[in-house]
């Protein structure tokens, strides 16, 4: 069983910028990819960003391109997402999310995945 844990959401005004955490439980993290979605009011959950076990392999949604920055260490079982230059369509509820598979590609359905975090709540202010 891997517990996830969220922390850095909050709210920022437009252009600014936050860094998630998702602290995993567990001695084999480093065989996970993870991923993280968010979900908007009346929306579906997206992928944002995804990296594979090793860090190596990274997607990035169109939306954030440029943006965005996943990465991991897996030496502290932490999954960070940096967030700069946001903008209120980035407000929505951000989750990681982690399955055991060690392949070089990466997860996008949320159904790919075996554990989620709570959630931490990101407010984009105009």
């Amino acid at each position: 069983q891997v517990q996830l844990v969220e922390s850095g959401g909050g709210l920022v005004q437009t252009g600014g910028s936050l860094r998630l955490s998702c602290a995993a439980s567990g001695r084999t993290f480093s065989s996970y990819a993870m991923g993280w979605f968010r979900q908007a009011p009346g929306k579906e959950r997206e992928l944002v960003a995804g990296i594979n076990w090793g860090g190596g392999i990274t997607y990035y949604a169109d939306s954030v391109k440029g943006r965005f920055t996943i990465s991991r260490d897996n030496a502290k079982n932490t999954v960070y997402l940096q967030m700069n230059a946001l903008k209120p369509e980035d407000t929505a509820v951000y989750s990681c999310a982690a399955r055991s598979f060690r392949r070089g590609t990466i997860l996008f359905s949320p159904g790919n995945y075996d554990y989620w975090g709570q959630g931490t709540q990101v407010t984009v202010s105009s």
